[in-house]
């Protein structure tokens, strides 16, 4: 066994130990995940013995490997050291780009990451624009992306295990109506006057599933009809087209962007609040993270993010997330 061993080849053997999964770990030190196998190979060739079980469902460490660990994380800990001491830049997921889903241009993540931006321009972002918490989770299991935005109680709790998420905002509901709609006159909407109107939410777009599962919340005992599965709608004109057609309203955020011949109306009676928390993958250590969260408390005390007005209702799932599960009926006085 040799005692000078590569510290990239110990940066692999540590993420892969934090992540117990290679694609995971492939994607934090940004590198391929075929490149990450070899150099876990060579390392246990070099060490002469395994560091890792694998099999077709799970990788986990041996207990070889968990005797080591402790011992690279310091060695780790010394080479940085020496590192900072000698004035050269150390190699670590840190000096990657963070890849960060905001949804879309009104959202609150793009303004939180136009802040980070802002405020770190040293940190280097990618910015992902899909559409849902959901997809944005099989995104990170795969490696391929880091933090997302939206509403964690509507996730599997498999899903919540694998990430760490932090909430920043309650999202304040609106309706979008045709504007030759009737409600389209009003300057609020009281969720009674929805009774007898059908409410599209996506159903049946598999990348917004937590999304779907508030609308029900909010639907249940109102008299409100969910709008059945319907096939993904890209593009905002044919969007209109069809919620026109079908003289569907829709169930968004006062922050959604403006969709041709249809007009948003904030929604009262009671205000319903949609939680908004920054998810990204447990063992994520990256500075653009901090980025993030800084920019969150930035703008939610300028703008009362985190305030919840009298009377205004959460789903009771969400309100479980956010420690308040003694709240009956959804309701927060």
């Amino acid at each position: 066994m040799r005692d000078d061993t590569d510290p990239r080849l110990l940066r692999a053997f540590l993420t892969v130990a934090e992540e117990l999964h290679f694609t995971r770990a492939a994607a934090r030190l940004f590198v391929a995940q075929q490149a990450l196998s070899r150099d876990i190979r060579r390392l246990e060739q070099a060490w002469g013995r395994a560091l890792f079980q694998r099999t077709s469902r799970n990788v986990s460490l041996t207990p070889e490997g968990h005797r080591l660990l402790p011992a690279v994380r310091r060695a780790l800990a010394a080479h940085a050291e020496l590192s900072q001491e000698l004035g050269r830049p150390q190699q670590s997921e840190n000096s990657r780009p963070l890849v960060v889903d905001v949804a879309n241009s009104t959202s609150t993540g793009s303004r939180l990451l136009k802040l980070a931006r802002e405020s770190a321009p040293e940190l280097d972002f990618v910015v992902h624009t899909h559409s849902g918490l959901a997809r944005a989770v099989t995104e990170m299991a795969g490696g391929h992306l880091d933090i997302s935005f939206g509403r964690v109680a509507g996730l599997p709790p498999e899903a919540r295990a694998a990430l760490e998420h932090r909430l920043v905002r309650f999202d304040q509901l609106a309706v979008m109506v045709p504007t030759d709609h009737q409600l389209a006159a009003s300057p609020q909407v009281p969720l009674a006057a929805l009774a007898g109107e059908t409410l599209y939410a996506a159903a049946g777009n598999e990348d917004t599933t937590e999304w779907t599962d508030y609308a029900r919340s909010l639907c249940a005992g109102r008299g409100i009809e969910l709008a059945p599965p319907y096939p993904k709608i890209e593009g905002e004109v044919e969007f209109s087209q069809i919620m026109r057609r079908r003289r569907w309203l829709v169930l968004t955020s006062l922050s959604f962007m403006t969709v041709p011949e249809m007009v948003l109306r904030p929604l009262t009676d009671p205000v319903p609040l949609a939680p908004v928390s920054m998810v990204w993958r447990r063992n994520l250590h990256h500075p653009g993270v901090e980025a993030l969260a800084n920019a969150a408390r930035s703008l939610g005390t300028a703008e009362g993010w985190l305030k919840r007005p009298p009377g205004s209702w959460l789903p009771e799932a969400d309100l479980c997330v956010i420690g308040r599960c003694d709240d009956s009926a959804g309701s927060i006085e």
